[in-house]
């Protein structure tokens, strides 16, 4: 799993490289620009049945925790230098089906932008997780959050428009993988 992670680091990673010679603007004006965004995205994660993993240990090796999820997020992307910006964001996160009841927390995003409305980057953070399967009362299990993702949009877009957003997380030390896709209203 580790693996995995590393080598779609070092893909996404070698992708953007091109972007660093791009010009953001011939004005300059994105150098000091600031987006605030909204996104709606879906998707699934598995959590792994591992004892030391931070969350519950299911007696069958083979039953692991796992759902889908719909996830509201609000953040904001502020450019640096060139391609490059930082950002943050905060999430909710609603299980739809599974074992996952809700999902929140919070991560920095660091990152480049790729031609006119593209972007590469890499995002820690940290996450609560709450099972519907431990009943009402149960308790939210926390750790740090570590994925990578891209945005993508047509030039027709980069004006406030509406990205494509794919990314793929990881709760703990490589504890879940949790893929997900979705929709990002820039403004």
């Amino acid at each position: 799993m580790r693996k995995l992670l590393i080598v779609t680091a070092a893909a996404a990673a070698f992708a953007a490289v091109p972007a660093f010679a791009q010009d953001a603007s011939s004005d300059g004006a994105r150098s000091s620009r600031v987006e605030p965004y909204v996104a709606v995205m879906g998707g699934w994660e598995q959590f792994d049945n591992e004892r030391n993993a931070g969350i519950p240990q299911s007696a069958d090796r083979h039953d692991r925790l796992n759902g889908s999820l719909v996830q509201g997020i609000a953040g904001v992307n502020v450019n640096v230098v060139g391609p490059v910006f930082i950002g943050a964001e905060g999430n909710a996160t609603k299980g739809v089906s599974g074992d996952i009841d809700w999902e929140y927390g919070g991560a920095g995003r660091i990152g480049v932008r790729a031609g006119d409305n593209g972007l590469f980057y890499g995002k820690v953070g940290y996450q609560w997780v709450n099972f519907d399967r431990f009943g009402d009362n149960s308790r939210d299990y926390h750790a740090m959050t570590y994925g990578i993702g891209v945005e993508v949009g047509t030039k027709s877009m980069a004006k406030g428009g509406v990205r494509l957003r794919g990314e793929v997380n990881t709760f703990g030390n490589a504890h879940s993988v949790r893929p997900m896709a979705g929709l990002v209203k820039a403004f």
